[in-house]
């Protein structure tokens, strides 16, 4: 009786064995086995809470796994299992069970990517995140006071306040939370920039350098003109003239502004109309890009006090109203005399 106990267990000991090593086998060879997907890679997407369990049967279902208990093996025996992180995830063709599971445990989900644009106003910057489907929007249909306020910023102005980039972010992101870091990087960029800035500027505090950098990034898309036309509104806000720049009236002229000034518009009442009121507008009037807030705070030296476009994305830079006025003939009047809107205010300085 106990030779056939013995024999018995050692029978039992060995279809263990032969078991256990045709497990291991089989795990060895799911484990260097390519998920089963086409030519295309898959987004799938780890919702919060979701447990590998789940995740293993769901791929199973799809048809990507044949063994889906073996997953779950393979990640307790990783140590794996209760680390996955939620978020949407780029599965490869080629991808084995074990690459899979790295990057649950790492967390590397999609990153998708908006630009927010260097002289946007806030509108348009609004425009861009609630077209973005890959955002969970939650500010649709609101007005502007009330985005600031979902941001925790009640009472301040929206304009020229996010710095312009591209941001990567994945697909749970909310739009609170993208406005939030673009708010953010513009509120260090300022703050490291005002610490740095150069001495005797006619500005009392870091929102009026930011208006002026806003005014700055209107006015020209050449980087190597910017500290130039700073130096020029520098001075004229030092020597008490007005600014008289166009991008301001534009600002304030809002949807009313059709693609041109006409002479009732430099002269209409408006808190954005620098032919009218002195110093700067109450807000900047547009994103200002780093270059730009760079400008308004280590301005060019020099003595010219005015500027006018030569029709090809550069100026002409002016000391006296003579030159500049000639200036104007010649580059924007096709070198006809005649009378221009800006006379009658650069005579009254």
């Amino acid at each position: 009786m106990k030779q056939r106990l013995f024999k018995l267990a050692g029978i039992m000991v060995i279809i263990s064995s032969f078991a256990i090593a045709w497990l291991i086998m089989d795990l060895r060879a799911f484990s260097n086995t390519p998920l089963n997907l086409s030519q295309q890679s898959v987004y799938y997407m780890v919702e919060k809470g979701m447990y590998l369990n789940r995740i293993a049967v769901d791929l199973g279902r799809r048809g990507m796994l044949k063994s889906p208990h073996y997953m779950i093996w393979l990640a307790r025996l990783r140590g794996g299992a209760d680390t996955i992180k939620a978020g949407e995830y780029e599965i490869k063709p080629g991808m084995l069970p074990s690459d899979f599971l790295d990057m649950l445990n790492s967390g590397k989900v999609i990153q998708y990517s908006l630009t927010l644009v260097e002289g946007w106003n806030f509108n348009q910057v609004m425009d861009a995140i609630h077209s973005d489907e890959h955002l969970v929007h939650t500010l649709k249909g609101l007005p502007n006071d009330k985005i600031m306020g979902k941001l925790g910023l009640q009472d301040i102005h929206p304009e020229g306040r996010f710095y312009p980039d591209t941001y990567k972010f994945s697909r749970d992101m909310t739009d609170v939370d993208f406005l939030k870091r673009a708010y953010d990087f513009m509120s260090q960029a300022l703050e490291k920039e005002w610490a740095n800035r150069a001495e005797d500027l006619p500005y009392k505090s870091p929102y009026e350098a930011l208006i002026m950098a806003s005014i700055i990034e209107k006015e020209t898309a050449l980087s190597s003109e910017r500290k130039a036309i700073a130096g020029v509104f520098v001075r004229r806000l030092q020597k008490g003239m007005r600014l008289q720049t166009d991008p301001t009236v534009i600002y304030g002229m809002g949807e009313k502004y059709k693609g041109n000034i006409r002479r009732r518009d430099l002269t209409a009442e408006s808190p954005y109309n620098t032919y009218r009121i002195n110093g700067l507008p109450p807000t900047p009037i547009a994103m200002p890009g780093l270059l730009a807030i760079n400008a308004a705070l280590h301005p060019e030296a020099g003595d010219a006090l005015y500027f006018v476009s030569k029709g090809d994305g550069s100026h002409y830079f002016s000391s006296t109203l003579d030159e500049h006025n000639q200036a104007v003939i010649q580059y924007q009047l096709n070198g006809r005399k005649r009378a221009f809107s800006s006379m009658p205010d650069e005579k009254k300085q």
